[in-house]
């Protein structure tokens, strides 16, 4: 019984980290109403889903809706005190210059943080390193396109 027990609690562990683990990979669609850079590149404004390419991978992809050239992005793990509320992306502004700088899925405590770029640090200096204003931009989960 106790055998039994311990099975039945296993595959519905299992069956839990299966579930929230597709939530984490589901695609996330966002609409920013300025260009930003990401990684090297400077992206115009306009509706964007940001997803990874595939299951193992580290990468995520960053993609206009209207179909436009993707890029790649790798950004590093980061923690939160708490699970998030919403989705978001996390911008620093540094005078009228958006840098992407984090991404989050709600319900998860752990998000994905991009590495600031040579133009990044360089906005920052000339900011004479003050703290950039954060910019958050709510996003929502949609279903992966077949």
């Amino acid at each position: 019984m106790k055998n039994t027990l311990w099975k039945v609690t296993g595959l519905l562990w299992l069956a839990f980290l299966a579930a929230t683990q597709a939530r984490a990979q589901e695609p996330l669609l966002v609409s920013i109403p300025f260009s930003f850079t990401a990684g090297k590149v400077t992206l115009p404004a306009g509706e964007y889903r940001v997803q990874k390419p595939s299951d193992r991978s580290l990468a995520l992809l960053i993609q206009r809706t209207d179909g436009s050239p993707a890029m790649f992005v790798t950004p590093i793990a980061v923690s939160a005190n708490r699970p998030q509320p919403q989705s978001k992306l996390v911008f620093h502004r540094y005078g009228n210059r958006y840098f992407l700088s984090q991404i989050w899925v709600a319900g998860y405590s752990r998000g994905k943080q991009l590495p600031k770029s040579p133009e990044e640090k360089e906005q920052a200096l000339a900011a004479h390193n003050q703290l950039p204003a954060q910019v958050t931009i709510v996003a929502r989960l949609t279903p992966p396109q077949p």
